[in-house]
């Protein structure tokens, strides 16, 4: 059996420092280590979501991430999102969608659609199913998902950017 390895992890703004086991993985560390339940596991093999988190502001699959890996850097769960409010208005845009249900993959989609909103703006809705299909979802089809995130997409489309300059 391999020695363990200290790691120091931000998650969700609050510095936690762990012997692990070189093999864990993230998703295993924030459940079993610190007890947040929120990150899913589902398949375990980084397909379908589920365990989605930000790594250092990245989009990340906890289940394919050691550990290890994130020594000395920042990890963001649904919790650590919801609790800032960056969600807000993609939850409102889910409940009124009707765009989850049973919830195991809600945390994971939340994340990912955020992460759709900064990088493409401009998203059409083609372009939001295809960034959105390695989350899955049993419970919606996606129609609702996709509704949903189109919503917030043109409610921002729709207020102008501010300049900065005067009339």
């Amino acid at each position: 059996m391999a020695e363990s390895v200290e790691v120091t992890i931000r998650v969700n703004g609050v510095e936690h420092r762990r012997q692990v086991e070189p093999r864990m993985h993230l998703s295993d560390f924030i459940r079993d280590e610190l007890g947040l339940k929120t990150n899913r596991l589902g398949c375990e093999h980084g397909v379908c979501g589920a365990c989605t988190l930000r790594l250092d502001g990245d989009i990340v699959r906890g289940c394919l991430v050691l550990a290890v890996q994130a020594d000395g850097q920042e990890v963001e769960t649904i919790d650590g999102a919801s609790d800032r409010g960056d969600l807000a208005e993609l939850q409102a845009a889910f409940h009124a969608h009707n765009a989850l249900q049973c919830g195991f993959c809600t945390g994971g989609m939340l994340l990912t659609a955020s992460a759709l909103l900064s990088e493409k703006p401009d998203a059409s809705r083609q372009e939001v199913r295809d960034y959105m299909s390695g989350n899955y979802c049993r419970c919606t089809g996606y129609q609702a998902i996709v509704d949903a995130i189109c919503e917030v997409l043109e409610k921002r489309r729709a207020v102008p950017l501010e300049t900065g300059v005067t009339p």
